[in-house]
Formats: structure tokens, C-alpha cells, sequence
């Protein structure tokens, strides 16, 4: 759903966010995490944005709020310094209000386990799983201090066992039920603190992610494939209304109740032999390394 056909949502997500003053984006140069700035600066102008990322966002809005930091987030050192920076200058910048802190970059790869590179499922680990309860925290003292929202973008691969992306689809697992204990431990102490989690997980999205992780246009499942800017419209109304998971779209949400009751060896199985049929040849040099999720 575009942005700018729902008004009534509109209003709904830009009363929500007047509670923070600033937002913290890693992998804000492309795809979804691009496109939470774009809203949120659209939304609430106001708002102190930091995204984490190796490129700048090629975002402009006429003002100086926009803050890039680059930082390559499988590097444990850079993020950390990449934190401390944040912290600093959340300190002139931004010394009031709640944080938003949205933990979107991650990359995939397609293939057998056996034929992705090691370095590369390491690294996808790194920045995926490490990075994010790394930076998370870092941040969290603050973000319950000042009150605040920890937003995980997991992935509908996290409810289900992904054969030809299995160190992927387990790290977007590791991220969706990580999410959901952070805010269990959390919400008992919102009524104080103000402050929970929130875990995004969409299915298929029309971005690079899916070429750069090795899969033929087509691969994703035209039938569940939904836009760039429905999955934040559904990411932030879910924000709004304080819920702690957020399926958009409702044939993903049909995919994660299906897949609940079915043994979990037949689910592996059946998208085995779903994602074997989309496999491409690799260019020289092998794996492609996945955009944003």
C-alpha cells in the first residue's frame, strides 16, 4: 500500500511518532531501510535521523536532521564506535524524547550449505544476528531511559525452516523470537519505562535483495510479493498501535499460520523443492551478497 493512499492511517502514525525525537536506521541506503527514512522524514520532519550504513541515503529534505554514519556493521569495532558516536551526539542533538531504534540491514545467499562459502554465512551471521543484539544493546539503556521502540526487521523466513537459504531463514528466526523475549521482558515495565519491541517480518518485497542473494526475478513467489512501501505503511501503523509483531500483507500472515501446524521436516521439505526450481548460475566469483531486508 503506498504511502499516500491511506490518510486515515497517516494521521494515525504521525500522532504516534510525535513520542520520539529520534530514529536510528541501519541499512538506510537502500530498499526498506530507505524507505523508513523517507516516511518518517515525510511524517514528522522533526524527527533526528541516523542511519548506519556503509553509503549514504540519497535522501533530501531540505533540512539538516539526516545524520550518516558509516559503519560496516559485520565489523564488531566499527559498530561499536559507530554506537558511541550515535551516543554522543544523541546527547547535543537530541538530549529529550523516545528513540526509535530500527535494526532493518541484513543479506542473504542462495544455495546449498555445503556450496555457500563459510565466510559468507559467517558474515551473514555478523551482520544479521550479531550486529543487531550488539547494537541493540549498546542503545538500550537509553531507549528505556527516555522510553522508546526496539523494531527488528525479521522475515517470514523466520517461521519456517528455508532449505537453499538455510543460514539465512535461521537468522531471521534467531531475530523474530529474540524480538519477541526482548519485549516480553520489556512490556512488563512499559507502563514506566515506555519502551518495547516490535518484529517485522515480510515476505517477498520488490527490492535488489533477492538478485544479489542469488535468486532469478520470480524466485520471491509473484503471489506473496509486496511493495517497499506497503511493508513500512504496515510496519509503522503496527508501531502506532503497539503491537509486538507485524506480518504485512495477508498472505504472508496465511503462509506463518499454515506453516504452525505443519511438522516442521514437511515444511523444509516442500519449500526445498519450491526454492530448488528458482536457482540461477552464479556469476564469477560466487555468492552475491543480498541488500537490505
Amino acid at each position: 500500500m503506498p504511502a499516500s493512499s491511506s490518510p486515515i492511517v497517516s494521521t494515525e502514525i504521525r500522532h504516534a511518532m510525535g513520542r520520539y525525537s529520534t530514529v536510528i536506521v541501519t541499512g538506510g541506503s537502500s530498499g526498506i531501510g530507505r524507505m523508513f527514512i523517507e516516511r518518517l522524514l515525510t511524517v514528522a520532519p522533526d524527527l533526528v535521523v541516523f542511519n548506519l550504513s556503509r553509503r549514504i541515503p540519497n535522501i533530501f529534505h531540505g533540512q539538516l536532521n539526516l545524520r550518516h554514519i558509516e559503519c560496516d556493521l559485520s565489523d564488531p569495532a566499527a559498530l561499536g564506535a559507530a554506537a558511541e558516536r550515535v551516543l554522543s551526539e544523541l546527547k547535543q542533538r537530541a538530549p529529550t524524547g523516545g528513540i526509535l531504534l530500527i535494526n532493518n540491514s541484513g543479506f542473504g545467499g542462495y544455495g546449498r550449505v555445503s556450496e555457500v562459502g563459510r565466510e559468507h554465512q559467517l558474515e551473514m551471521i555478523d551482520v544479521n544476528v550479531r550486529a543487531v543484539v550488539d547494537l541493540t544493546t549498546r542503545l538500550l539503556p537509553v531507549i528505556e531511559e527516555r522510553g522508546g521502540t526496539v523494531l527488528n526487521v525479521a522475515s517470514l523466513a523466520g517461521f519456517l525452516p528455508t532449505a537453499y537459504t538455510a543460514t539465512y531463514g535461521a537468522s531471521k528466526a534467531f531475530v523474530l523470537h529474540w524480538t519477541l523475549a526482548l519485549d516480553a521482558e520489556l512490556r512488563g515495565r512499559r507502563a514506566q519505562r515506555g519502551a518495547w519491541a516490535l518484529a517485522v517480518c515480510p515476505g517477498p518485497v520488490a527490492t535488489e535483495f533477492f538478485r544479489r542473494a542469488g535468486l532469478r526475478e520470480g524466485a520471491a513467489g509473484d503471489a506473496l510479493a509486496f511493495t517497499v512501501e506497503g511493508v513500512v505503511e504496515q510496519s509503522l501503523r503496527a508501531l502506532a498501535r503497539g503491537q509486538s509483531v507485524c506480518l504485512p500483507g495477508w498472505r504472508p500472515r496465511w503462509v506463518a499460520r499454515v506453516v504452525s501446524v505443519l511438522p516442521k521436516s514437511w515444511v523444509a521439505r516442500i519449500g526445498a523443492r519450491v526454492l530448488e526450481r528458482y536457482r540461477m548460475s552464479r556469476v564469477a566469483g560466487g555468492e552475491g551478497r543480498g541488500g537490505e531486508s
